[in-house]
């Protein structure tokens, strides 16, 4: 099994982003196709990885403009892979061919869009579809909170309905097992923490809630529909009256929508500092969704997940 570490662990920002290098440490790199890291902070970003031993980069991309770019930066690239395309398009396309047939256990996203990326992961013949629809968790290091906190579907699902929802928290719950978090406490987000059929994510919350009690998700502890601040706040919480393990305590927030979600997590990474990592999942295989904005802190964490999540799934009986 990896490596874990305390996930209540009252770290400051930045140490759990450590930890989770540290819990890396001892497996072999997972071999991971590189989408079009055709830019420098896609290209530096990958060979940060590759350097602290997180993946086994394969650049999937042109030829030409990939060893551009790393004249530029001075990176030497001898002994990587370089799998030569013409366009980005060609690019997302190879890459997706190799997670499926087995040669990349994971793919990061380089100097393409996130669209381009993902309509080749989502085509019904590129292999990649499991069981469930993919989504997006953000996994925030935040200095106020004593815990790592995941946030999801920021990316992907611009208004899911229920069934796309079962399947966003059961892809976030996979990810905090991956942590090393056995039953992760879930708050179903709204506006306010009562049922109210004018506010129809409470019936979601409800639902999925019960959906839980009857082993439709399964994995963790489920509470909702909560507030924001009674799912991170014991004090507010308690003050509401409310009585769960999940309120006040949440590891995970699902929000109601894609606006919701991108916001709380970029208000906590623009004016709370914190760090930020992600992960696509629900496909077979991680993706890496980074961002040109992303520094190697951030790509470097997100390929940390990536990895526990390949490790986890290696080790599951």
């Amino acid at each position: 099994m990896p490596a874990t570490f305390d996930i209540h662990d009252k770290a400051s920002v930045g140490e759990r982003h450590r930890q989770l290098l540290e819990a890396t440490r001892g497996h072999s790199p997972i071999p991971t196709a590189i989408v079009h890291p055709c830019d420098a902070p896609s290209l530096s970003g990958a060979l940060a990885a590759w350097h602290e031993g997180l993946i086994e980069p394969l650049l999937v991309g042109p030829r030409g403009r990939i060893e551009a770019t790393a004249e530029k930066l001075d990176a030497d690239l001898d002994g990587l892979r370089i799998v030569d395309t013409p366009h980005s398009h060609a690019s997302a396309d190879t890459a997706v061919r190799l997670a499926a047939s087995g040669e990349a256990r994971a793919l990061m996203k380089g100097a393409l869009h996130t669209d381009e990326l993902m309509g080749a992961v989502l085509k019904r013949d590129a292999g990649l579809h499991s069981e469930r629809q993919m989504s997006h968790i953000y996994a925030l290091d935040v200095a106020s909170y004593p815990r790592p906190l995941l946030i999801t579907d920021g990316a992907l699902h611009i208004q899911p309905d229920l069934t796309a929802k079962r399947d966003i928290v059961q892809n976030a719950i996979d990810l905090a097992h991956a942590l090393g978090l056995a039953c992760p406490r879930v708050a179903i987000l709204s506006a306010v923490e009562t049922v109210n059929p004018r506010i129809p994510s409470t019936l979601d919350a409800a639902a999925l809630c019960k959906m839980s009690q009857r082993g439709q998700i399964s994995g963790g502890e489920l509470d909702g529909p909560l507030a924001i601040d009674n799912a991170v706040s014991v004090a507010a919480a308690r003050t509401k009256g409310l009585d769960s393990a999940v309120a006040g305590r949440a590891d995970i927030l699902v929000a109601p929508d894609l606006e919701a979600a991108n916001m709380i997590a970029k208000l906590l990474i623009h004016l709370a500092g914190a760090q930020a990592a992600g992960l696509v999942m629900g496909a077979q295989v991680p993706i890496m969704l980074t961002s040109r904005s992303d520094d190697v802190a951030t790509r470097l964490a997100s390929a940390a997940l990536a990895c526990l999540v390949v490790l986890h799934e290696d080790n599951k009986p």
